[in-house]
């Protein structure tokens, strides 16, 4: 089987719901494209971090972390889900932005989408503008495959 690359992006407003309903929309909405895949995750706190985890305890699938400057420069939880999961991690991807601004936010979800043959995004319900949808809307615009899962 060929690997199947894909991209997952996410809010980084997470605390509306719970671990539990977490697990089980990542079982629902990831585990069926896990097999053979390797994942790329943005590295940021909420569904980067959620989802790497789960991607780490429940898959095989290889892992990447991109992140628009370095891992030092992540939020706390981000660094302690990247320092968690390290064994599992296939690479670590530093884009080394000058400064973090949207723009390099926007950059790291660009080299995800060129580097994946798929994405799935977990945007916040009723949120109509966001990184995620950026990163989706670049994904549609190149014509690849989305699935958009609101949480």
């Amino acid at each position: 089987m060929t690997e199947r690359s894909v991209t997952i992006t996410g809010t980084r407003s997470t605390g509306h719901r719970g671990p539990t309903e977490y697990t089980a929309l990542f079982g629902e909405y990831l585990g069926p494209f896990a097999d053979g895949a390797h994942f790329y995750v943005g590295g940021a706190r909420g569904i980067d971090s959620l989802a790497l985890l789960w991607l780490a305890r429940n898959t095989e699938a290889g892992l990447t972390v991109v992140v628009p400057g370095t891992v030092e420069q992540q939020p706390e939880e981000a660094r302690q889900a990247i320092v968690r999961v390290r064994d599992r991690l296939t690479d670590i991807v530093q884009l080394r932005a000058p400064e973090l601004n949207t723009a390099a936010y926007h950059a790291r979800n660009r080299w995800m989408v060129d580097h994946s043959a798929m994405t799935i995004g977990f945007p916040r319900a009723g949120q109509a503008q966001s990184g995620t949808w950026q990163t989706l809307t670049y994904t549609r615009d190149m014509g690849k495959p989305h699935l958009i899962v609101p949480v």
